[in-house]
């Protein structure tokens, strides 16, 4: 594979299989999320007699740090921003919808739960009076755009954030197997999924592991939705993903770690302990008699979204810019906190004024990308303006114009509903057959058996 309406609300499905938060400084999974947001946590900012009031809730703490920007421009507004767990959150937003609650008055969604909260009628209608948010449209990346409008295509929602995803790699470690570190020759090591095993052999061969995990290409498997027309599709790229997963993970080409482990956050920078394929890298002691041995690897790339660049900058440590990022198999992405006004919200005037001070507002998103030191804004204005920026972490990589190219190849059409629970029955599978667990054939099965007892409106053709 080359480059290339209901009526009962299902968010509480959604959300509970949708742990992740993703923003500049939660954008990684549960595991890590929910030590922020393991309670609820609100931060108010703003005078105490300030005449109006904004109660935001939200995902990620991002949208504290934009509030608490809101409020020193506009002296006359406090705003409550309330970060909820994702696990909580489908309650909560559900709930207080469903009553028909007044706050709050600032409402979040991630893209795989957006269509169900459109079709509840959870976000007001932005393309109406006085918002015209249409008049913006040509101000935001396509897909971000589009990921933004209900099934009518009416606008609703609206990130600060691109998404898209890439391969980070090591510089070094390329030059002393490759010869090169040029991050278009290091996407032709990754243009397919026969080119990544071979990359993975070579780099085996030369006492390096491809990934940490087999599970890094996740975020590019797929050249076509899970769901098209009613019907569950398997195409080829997802055949290709899962033979790739199996035969790296039996051929000794990772590190047998688990995403979003310690030791997987370890190995960004340096060497992590040589591992069996039988240890149980969640349990302390298994991974403290696994170190004894005095055998370590060093990892050669992860497959993240963009936010992945605030992640591996927090962790790489002495390797700072001895990292690079280049194109994968497929375009793709992965999160993005969308922003809307309530349906209900009585504040609505001031919250649309919120959001564009959040989402379409030049000096505000030149702004976040200092404070966030690397979230990739949508804002196009700002992403031309700042497209010759260099990354010292990344080799002095202009990564804002990657990331850029790499969005405007993301096919939106793919993204439904039902995806993150596919995807987890998918990786299940996966998981059964390259521990032997399963047969491919009996794994396959028990995939659709899995989808078929989950959402029994989809088609299955076996």
């Amino acid at each position: 594979m080359k480059r290339r309406k209901t009526a009962a609300f299902a968010l509480v499905s959604m959300m509970a299989l949708s742990m992740t938060a993703c923003g500049s400084g939660t954008g990684e999974n549960a595991k890590d999320n929910t030590k922020e947001t393991k309670n609820e946590a609100a931060a108010t900012v703003g005078k105490k007699d300030a005449s109006e009031k904004l109660v935001v809730w939200t995902l990620a703490d991002d949208l504290k740090q934009f509030a608490e920007r809101y409020c020193e421009n506009n002296p006359d507004v406090q705003i409550e921003t309330v970060t909820i767990a994702p696990a909580d959150y489908p309650t909560k937003i559900q709930t207080a919808m469903r009553g028909k609650q007044t706050t709050p008055d600032i409402i979040v969604g991630e893209p795989q739960m957006l269509e169900d909260m459109y079709e509840a009628g959870y976000f007001e209608d932005l393309d109406q009076e006085p918002y015209n948010a249409q008049d913006y449209a040509d101000k935001i990346v396509d897909y971000v755009w589009d990921v933004g409008k209900d099934s009518d295509g009416v606008q609703r929602a609206i990130s600060y954030q691109i998404t898209p995803c890439g391969v980070f790699y090591r510089r070094d470690i390329a030059q002393k197997v490759f010869g090169t570190d040029d991050p278009e020759e290091m996407g032709k090591l990754f243009q397919d999924y026969d080119t990544i095993l071979s990359t993975g052999e070579k780099l085996r061969d030369a006492g390096y592991k491809i990934f940490a995990s087999d599970m890094e290409m996740t975020y590019f498997s797929g050249d076509s939705a899970w769901v098209e027309d009613g019907k569950l599709k398997i195409d080829q790229a997802r055949m290709d993903y899962l033979d790739s997963c199996v035969k790296l993970y039996q051929n000794d080409m990772t590190a047998y770690v688990a995403q979003w482990s310690t030791t997987w956050y370890q190995a960004m920078g340096g060497s992590v302990p040589v591992i069996d394929k039988e240890t149980n890298v969640w349990d302390e002691t298994e991974m403290e008699e696994a170190a004894e041995n005095g055998k370590t690897t060093e990892i050669f790339a992860y497959g993240l979204p963009a936010w992945g660049v605030v992640t591996m900058r927090d962790h790489v440590g002495s390797l700072s810019g001895k990292w690079g990022v280049c194109a994968g198999p497929a375009y793709g992405f992965s999160g993005g906190t969308y922003i809307g006004i309530s349906a209900f919200s009585e504040n609505k005037e001031l919250a649309w004024d919120f959001l564009k001070f959040c989402t379409l507002t030049e000096e505000t998103l030149d702004w976040w990308i200092e404070a966030s030191q690397g979230d990739v804004v949508s804002y196009l204005p700002c992403l031309e303006k700042h497209k010759e920026d260099e990354n010292t972490v990344y080799g002095g990589e202009k990564l804002y114009q990657f990331f850029l190219k790499q969005a405007e190849g993301i096919d939106y059409s793919k993204v439904t509903k039902y995806d993150k629970k596919i995807n987890d029955a998918w990786a299940a599978a996966i998981d059964a057959i390259k521990t032997g667990e399963r047969s491919k054939e009996d794994a396959i099965n028990e995939f659709y058996d899995v989808i078929a007892s989950t959402y029994p409106e989809i088609d299955i053709e076996r």
